[in-house]
């Protein structure tokens, strides 16, 4: 019993540990920029970035390298979601435009499906943002 408690404690730190988190800002009078980054294997990146209800998200998720097929989405999270995405990119694409329900502070979560997040492959990507 605790042979397999530490294996589920060591998952879960290995988890967190992939997890990474940036603020996005937006420069003074703009409203978007573009963000850039990798991802490898089970890693995802959390861009957080606040809001208020009734504007208009705009997401568009580019491959700009890749050692692997390039298999990369990113969903949208509501304030205090626990996991529960208002946009799936999986299902939906790599184009998001959304009107958001609630102030707060919203995530975009950029990952990897499949063969390349399987097999530890990364994926460079361009990650245009903004909101209206």
């Amino acid at each position: 019993m605790i042979k397999s408690q530490a294996l589920v404690l060591s998952l879960i730190a290995s988890t967190a540990v992939a997890q990474r988190v940036s603020d996005v800002m937006f420069e003074p009078g703009n409203f978007g920029t573009m963000v850039n980054g990798t991802i490898t294997g089970n890693e995802f990146f959390d861009y957080k970035l606040g809001a208020q209800s009734g504007q208009e998200l705009f997401a568009e998720l580019q491959v700009s390298d890749t050692n692997g097929n390039g298999v990369i989405y990113f969903n949208i999270l509501p304030p205090s979601s626990d996991g529960e995405a208002i946009y799936i990119g999986s299902i939906n694409g790599n184009t998001a435009r959304i009107d958001l329900p609630q102030d707060g502070d919203y995530t975009i979560r950029v990952y990897l499906m499949g063969n390349d997040r399987d097999t530890g492959k990364t994926v460079g990507y361009n990650l245009d943002l903004s909101i209206q």
